[in-house]
């Protein structure tokens, strides 16, 4: 069986996406099903445009609140290093083949928390990995998804 990723997160995220997981279950899964009734209550279900969007409205709150529960119980909630090494939290200046890149190591679900015009990279994608413990004027190399071998100037490293 494949290993099980886990997301690394900010407190701030974990705290915004469990808000959010409460708000989703608590209210939204009653107003979003007292429309679906509401629209019920119009006749025929074959024709009712309101009740097949109250229903998809609902499957779209239920497939969030699953992935929510998912990503919550899987985070790995932390800061990043302070130390100037590379670890999920940290925003990386990088040359990367040629080509400068700012990114922040972490899940997606951290965006809202990175600056502007800054990327999220996954820790556990080839870069992340490559450059994970790595600090500000090393060089590494690592294998692109594509098979091409990739180097990678580290810049500069900076706690998110």
């Amino acid at each position: 069986m494949a290993e099980e990723q886990s997301t690394w997160l900010t407190q701030e995220a974990y705290e915004r996406l469990t808000e959010e997981l409460v708000r989703r279950r608590e209210v939204d899964r009653k107003e979003i099903t007292q429309r679906v009734e509401a629209a019920r209550q119009e006749g025929d279900l074959r024709e009712n445009a309101g009740y097949h969007a109250a229903r998809e409205e609902a499957a779209l709150n239920e497939a969030r609140i699953a992935t929510l529960v998912h990503l919550l119980e899987t985070a790995q909630i932390g800061e990043a290093a302070s130390d100037g090494t590379v670890s999920p939290g940290t925003v990386v200046t990088a040359d990367v083949a040629g080509k400068e890149q700012r990114f922040v190591l972490g899940g997606q679900e951290i965006t809202a928390d990175v600056p502007e015009g800054v990327m999220v990279f996954s820790p556990d994608a080839p870069l992340g990995k490559a450059l994970m413990g790595h600090r500000a004027g090393e060089t590494v190399t690592y294998d692109a998804p594509s098979g091409r071998e990739i180097t990678a100037k580290i810049l500069e490293v900076t706690v998110l």
